[in-house]
């Protein structure tokens, strides 16, 4: 049944009960939002009514997401390792930046995720990346983990020989 305003004489027992358990949930959800506010938006809601309390949230929210995705995008594709810092803790900080877009429900392919962090190594990984693109195995992204863990133990030990 469509919500719209009714007019209480020509409206049915029935339309009247639908309408009235409405107006309930209504307050109902009014008062569960305000009381999970501050007090400053407490005071700028106060006044509105729950579907628009809801839709001027979702409008805010969506446009702090579109924000936060660039600036996680921009971060993930500018991200380079560092001389000195351990693979592992460089793989965690693009895991991060994986996470970060899931939960902002981007639709984000794991390939894309493993072709951006392979171009963010250091050029001492250049024969892991010859092997990995002659390799002909699909990898995910824990498993290219495992993988650059092994390198870079290889590395360390032919660089103490």
């Amino acid at each position: 049944m469509e919500l719209k305003q009714m007019d209480m004489n020509t409206a049915t027992p029935k339309e009247i009960a639908v309408f009235e358990a409405h107006e309930h949930d209504g307050t109902k959800f009014h008062c569960i939002m305000l009381a999970k506010m501050t007090a400053k938006f407490q005071k700028f809601y106060e006044d509105v009514y729950p579907y628009e309390m809801h839709q001027n949230l979702v409008e805010s929210y969506n446009k702090s997401a579109r924000q936060e995705r660039y600036e996680v995008i921009t971060s993930m594709i500018t991200t380079k390792m560092r001389d000195g810092v351990f693979v592992i803790a460089h793989l965690q900080k693009m895991q991060r930046y994986v996470d970060g877009l899931l939960n902002l429900n981007v639709n984000f392919v794991e390939a894309m995720a493993i072709d951006i962090t392979i171009h963010s190594l250091l050029p001492c990984f250049n024969q892991f990346l010859m092997t990995y693109h002659m390799d002909k195995e699909e990898v995910t992204l824990s498993k290219l983990q495992g993988l650059l863990r092994t390198a870079e133990t290889n590395l360390k030990e032919k660089s103490i020989v």
